[in-house]
């Protein structure tokens, strides 16, 4: 069971990376990324993003992008 804390923070996130992803994505036409569930943990140090991708066929080119490039996804995030 998740506390208020995390469920806030969860949200945030969510919205966060949601807004992140489309900026990036609107030069992409026909793409579409979302976030569909963001899970923290109890202390807060582990974050599970999960993500839909519209069309599937490109879904493997793009969860490889989004994994090659976390490190830069988690800076701009903490910006």
């Amino acid at each position: 069971m998740e506390t208020t804390r995390q469920q806030k923070i969860d949200r945030l996130i969510q919205k966060e990376l949601g807004e992140m992803f489309q900026r990036q994505t609107q030069a992409m036409r026909g793409v579409l990324v979302s976030v569909s569930n963001v899970r923290v943990s109890p202390d807060l140090s582990v974050c599970n993003v999960y993500v839909s991708v519209f069309p599937s066929e490109k879904a493997d080119e793009i969860v490889k992008n989004l994994n090659d490039n976390v490190r830069s996804i988690r800076y701009d995030l903490g910006q």
